[in-house]
């Protein structure tokens, strides 16, 4: 049996610590369908499960994550329209002091009257907004810019909505609620150079049999006298752009509860959650202090309810 999974490939690595976000849901109600915040660290809750399951009623145990999310602040509202092949940007309306902020120093290519006007030739309208690292203490050489789809019925709605938060910082909880499902996208931890054994799990080696252990047993056959792409060999690992789709938002919080989410010494390699914050439930791919990108989940299975927590664990992962 063939060992190392096509499904991710090639195993490239990032060009970006932004992560890409190539689609999101369809909702005709006018909202932000994205957000972004900085992965802090993980602890431990019990809450009580509301399925159907065996478990309906019962205390369980769920590892969960703190992201960390100073308010983004929406500097300009982009605007498409539908090209030869794919659409293309029609023009870009920016507040100018805020645009300034981030390096856009380029003026709005028409009034918003003027795109107001014509909404019958607009096919899809955007946010553009940046968040500042800053107040959090990580270090970037630039403020990070990103764009945030919306939601609405048409491109009209979508730019009355988004007109209201031109040169205004959004939140967590302007967008995401308790019980909502997200789809996490970030850039996993960089491992440097690892051997197959490692990077493609292939069964070790009889040292009598090939008088090595840590590598790979045939390259393939003589012919095609090439080695195929989906061979496992050793390679850079991690660092690759990932994914994962239907986390459960169990918590969003402002500054005033962080003391009910900063576990006892501060969280490793990342200290105090000081701004407002969003509790997952599970693992996200990267180290702390790594961006994540948030949508709402583009394949959400079933209706959600709020979680009802009963315990939050607050101890020190110092000595763990």
């Amino acid at each position: 049996m063939r060992k190392g999974s096509l499904e991710f490939w090639p195993h490239r690595r990032a060009k970006k610590q932004m992560p890409r976000v190539r689609s999101s849901v369809a909702s005709e109600t006018p909202s932000f369908l994205g957000f972004a915040a900085f992965k802090a660290g993980m602890t431990h809750i019990l809450r009580t499960e509301e399925g159907e399951g065996p478990a309906k009623g019962s205390e369980i145990y769920r590892p969960v994550t703190i992201l960390e999310a100073p308010r983004v602040h929406v500097y300009g509202i982009r605007f498409y329209r539908k090209g030869y092949a794919y659409r293309e940007v029609a023009g870009e309306v920016y507040d100018q002091a805020s645009a300034k902020k981030v390096g856009v120093n380029k003026k709005s290519s028409h009034e918003l009257s003027y795109f107001k006007a014509k909404t019958d030739e607009v096919e899809d309208v955007t946010a553009l907004a940046y968040l500042d690292a800053e107040p959090i203490g990580i270090a970037n050489k630039r403020i990070m810019r990103f764009e945030i789809p919306l939601g609405g019925k048409n491109p009209s709605e979508k730019l009355a909505f988004a007109e209201g938060y031109l040169g205004k910082d959004i939140k967590p909880s302007d967008i995401l609620k308790p019980g909502d499902m997200i789809d996490v996208t970030s850039i996993t931890k960089g491992k440097g150079w690892a051997g197959v054994i490692k990077r493609y799990k292939v069964a070790k080696q009889y040292r009598k049999a090939t008088n090595k252990v840590r590598h790979v047993g045939t390259l393939g056959p003589w012919h095609p006298a090439k080695v195929q792409f989906g061979v496992p060999q050793a390679g850079h690992m991690g660092y690759n752009y990932r994914t994962e789709r239907n986390k459960l938002v169990l918590k969003t919080g402002t500054q005033g509860d962080v003391a009910s989410v900063n576990i006892k010494g501060g969280f490793l390699n990342y200290g105090l959650v000081r701004n407002d914050f969003i509790v997952v439930e599970g693992s996200i791919p990267g180290p702390s202090k790594r961006l994540i990108r948030i949508r709402k989940a583009i394949r959400a299975y079933g209706q959600q309810k709020e979680p009802k927590i009963t315990y939050f664990s607050l101890e020190s992962k110092q000595g763990s």
